[in-house]
């Protein structure tokens, strides 16, 4: 969606049509060659990288912790994971997977023909002057030092947004009255993701739950309106074009 077709200062509205670049380019480095470096520099195995690297700023907790936090995974594959990666130190853990994050961002930013510090600087207005109350994941990544570069900025500030939403998203799901499991089976890939996160068959029929999951997803825009609000009309055109110019710069020219 383009900027002139969108009522910018409509704040559930504006925050809906960026979610889906927020949530891509955020979480784009996860399954990229960058994360499983560094999964095997560690000697990481299957889902180990990710949990132990996307929770690692939550420190040295028990499994239940992270499945609290991470929210739509079960609560046996995250234990799992977990405990076989409380190998790797947390710091350890955390310093490795924010330098895939960043490593990936400078793959695809560094050259892009986009203003790249530019993006990296509303991003940053937008995670400096939000609440992280209900939000562990995304106060613990917002506290790890950013790098000097923009283009490793910007991937860095990117993963926290999407961190910021998502941690939104899971307390709308569960306001919504959804189980976890019950969200991910009315989602778009239904089934297909139950399964990718571990979930098993059978699975419910989830065609009753799709009202609540609509509901859930509306009430997380709204929560995300007032992190948007720190940016003005023109902030925010500019912000959705950047988010749009990234998006091509990363997965090609069809993406945004």
């Amino acid at each position: 969606m383009s900027a002139d077709e969108l009522d910018v200062d409509d704040g559930p509205a504006y925050a809906a049509a960026v979610a889906p670049l927020v949530s891509g380019l955020g979480g784009g480095f996860m399954i990229s060659s960058q994360a499983k470096a560094f999964a095997k520099e560690h000697g990481l195995r299957g889902r180990e990288g990710y949990v132990r690297g996307r929770g690692s700023v939550l420190g040295d907790v028990d499994a239940d912790v992270v499945t609290a936090a991470f929210g739509f995974w079960p609560a046996d594959v995250v234990r799992e994971a977990w405990e076989g990666g409380l190998r790797v130190p947390a710091d350890v853990a955390r310093a490795g997977y924010a330098e895939a994050c960043r490593d990936w961002g400078r793959a695809r930013y560094t050259d892009a023909a986009f203003d790249v510090a530019r993006l990296a600087e509303l991003v940053s207005w937008i995670v400096d002057g939000t609440d992280v109350a209900g939000l562990p994941l995304y106060a613990g990544w917002r506290a790890v030092d950013l790098p000097d570069d923009a283009a490793g900025r910007l991937s860095q500030l990117l993963h926290v947004l999407r961190e910021l939403r998502g941690g939104l998203h899971l307390v709308s799901v569960v306001a919504s009255g959804l189980t976890p499991l019950q969200a991910v089976l009315a989602s778009a890939g239904g089934s297909g993701n139950a399964a990718f996160y571990g979930w098993e068959e059978p699975f419910e029929d989830a065609s009753g739950h799709q009202l609540a999951r609509s509901e859930a997803e509306s009430l997380t825009d709204r929560l995300m309106t007032p992190a948007l609000d720190v940016l003005g009309h023109d902030e925010r055109i500019e912000l959705l074009v950047l988010l749009q110019d990234a998006s091509r710069a990363a997965f090609g020219p069809e993406a945004a």
